[in-house]
């Protein structure tokens, strides 16, 4: 009857502890692929920023929400910010104008996770892709 069996604790905080007789490394490699196999359904949400001004060229806007697509597919939520320079913080009413604009053409994708913030000289909105129902 020598199978080569160790006596492993499994549980040493319960009380009385928990111990049972089975192959170490057998009961090691498990352990380790089921770690493994928790990490690797573990997915990381990434936030991404964008930053624009407030009066941004068409162009260069659609290639910002390109990006903010692409983000948005992958899973990440994405911190849109636009930034004032100078004179640009006597109107805020154009950077609002933009976010709303932004916000009305990806909102089919997005939904908004962080209502808009204007802090020192940035105004921001953090989106997030629609959950799949």
């Amino acid at each position: 009857m020598d199978e080569e069996l160790d006596l492993v604790e499994i549980a040493p905080e319960a009380q009385p502890p928990v111990a049972k007789i089975l192959d170490f490394e057998k009961f090691k490699y498990e352990k380790e692929r089921q770690e493994k196999e928790a990490k690797r359904k573990l997915r990381e949400v990434e936030v991404k920023e964008i930053r624009v001004g407030p009066f941004v060229s068409k162009h260069d806007l659609d290639t910002r929400l390109t990006r903010i697509r692409e983000f948005l597919k992958k899973g990440h939520k994405v911190k849109i910010t636009i930034k004032f320079t100078g004179r640009q913080m006597r109107h805020p009413e154009f950077g609002n104008q933009l976010l709303d604009q932004i916000i009305k053409i990806v909102e089919d994708e997005a939904k908004i996770e962080q209502e808009r913030r204007f802090i020192g000289r940035q105004l921001s909105i953090i989106v997030g892709p629609k959950t799949k129902n």
